[in-house]
């Protein structure tokens, strides 16, 4: 198993907007992201490790993607100090042939039923990518959480 060169190009320093949203209805809370996109394990695995903040304290995280090239499924683990605290997420997806990942796991909303939530990066040809988060509810609606834009830097 190896990932695929279209994502292995992500490799490098990043730097760019972070944009939350807590709720669709709220207004978005902004800060600067700096991330680092690692090919690790010979070859096999890709890590995006980030930098943000909100409301002035610092944050990071951590997202682990590994690929199944016979089935084209795509794993991943994601660690984020404020999303999640001490608990890592796992996800399932796919990657398609431009490069775009899209993984979805569910997480507990107590007392009601499970939450998802989606992580997409998207390469973007201009020397930019594109890192999207997405709060689905129960029943299925999907909202935007997260963005953050990057440029890269080395």
């Amino acid at each position: 198993m190896s990932i695929p060169a279209n994502l292995a190009a992500l490799a490098g320093m990043w730097i760019g907007v972070n944009r939350l949203w807590l709720t669709p209805t709220e207004p978005v809370r902004e800060s600067t992201t700096e991330m680092t996109v690692s090919v690790i394990g010979q070859g096999k695995f890709l890590t995006v490790g980030y930098t943000w903040s909100e409301g002035g304290k610092p944050q990071d995280g951590l997202i682990l993607f590994e690929l199944e090239p016979q089935s084209g499924e795509v794993r991943a683990t994601w660690v984020d100090s404020w999303h999640m605290g001490d608990k890592a997420m796992v996800f399932q997806g796919t990657a398609d042939s431009a490069g775009k990942v899209s993984v979805k796991c569910s997480y507990p909303a107590p007392p009601g039923p499970d939450w998802g939530w989606q992580i997409v990066i998207t390469p973007v040809q201009d020397g930019t990518f594109l890192m999207t988060m997405y709060n689905i509810t129960p029943e299925g609606e999907s909202f935007l959480a997260v963005e953050a834009s990057c440029t890269r830097t080395a």
